[in-house]
């Protein structure tokens, strides 16, 4: 006779796919924009191959274009996220 170990009840659904543990994409808010028809399937062939969300490779590549802009550029792009989270806290 086997003994069975008990199991611990499975959720039901596609776990949470946020950036952050705990956050949900449904959450985030939506971006819409025109691209040129080999823009879109490249990024179809970029999720597809790396496995990830067409999201997730848009995101990906805005912060590698951040990270490759001269520090002035940088300092000013903050700027303008802080003033922005500012005016939405309030």
């Amino acid at each position: 006779m086997s003994r069975r170990m008990p199991r611990s009840p499975r959720r039901v659904g596609r776990p949470t796919a946020g950036a952050r543990a705990g956050e949900k994409v449904k959450d985030y808010p939506q971006l819409s924009v025109r691209v040129p028809p080999d823009i879109k399937t490249t990024v179809s062939a970029l999720s597809k191959v790396r496995g990830t969300s067409q999201w997730h490779i848009i995101t990906d590549a805005v912060e590698c274009y951040f990270r490759d802009l001269p520090a002035a550029e940088q300092a000013t792009v903050e700027e303008f996220v802080r003033k922005r989270s500012k005016r939405k806290e309030r």
